[in-house]
């Protein structure tokens, strides 16, 4: 990469140092984004548990829901690992190698925060409706994230 100042390998006249600064800061942005609909899942999940008819959760559904809650965890912690590592590398000029790690993190927590949410939506369908209504939502819900989030871009990356 360049880092004297004039075009980068992408055309903008940036140099690599400020082009980690404007990747670093997209990333931050999506952060925001996933962190506010992990938060929302979250607070659903924890609230489920001090609910009158938490009881009558069968053993599959209760089982669902704990994976969910660790899931919703794990959302949580992925989100915050790039600005942990953020304040433990600040001043060390490892920006590059930050964003390179961070857009890594960033994908891993897409998939848990797919999942999470397919998994919210299966456990709902199935407590309130019918079990085999629930594994139909579950195959249409992977089917929609894989579409969405895989297919998609790779078609626009050809186009």
């Amino acid at each position: 990469m360049n880092d004297s100042p004039g075009m980068s390998d992408d055309g903008r006249g940036e140099t690599s140092n400020e082009r980690a600064d404007r990747n670093w800061d997209e990333l931050m942005q999506e952060l925001r984004v996933m962190q506010t609909g992990t938060q929302v899942l979250s607070g659903f999940l924890l609230a489920v548990a001090f609910q009158p008819r938490f009881t009558e959760l069968d053993d599959l559904q209760r089982g669902l829901y704990i994976v969910l809650v660790g899931l919703a965890a794990l959302a949580t912690i992925l989100a915050l690992t790039p600005v942990g590592m953020h304040r433990s590398l600040f001043g060390q000029h490892r920006k590059p190698d930050l964003v390179r790690f961070a857009s890594q993190i960033v994908k891993a927590d897409l998939v848990v925060i797919g999942a999470l949410s397919i998994g919210v939506v299966t456990l709902i369908v199935d407590f309130t409706l019918q079990r085999i209504i629930s594994t139909a939502v579950l195959a249409v819900g992977t089917v929609l994230v894989i579409a969405l989030w895989v297919v998609l871009p790779r078609l626009m990356r050809r186009g």
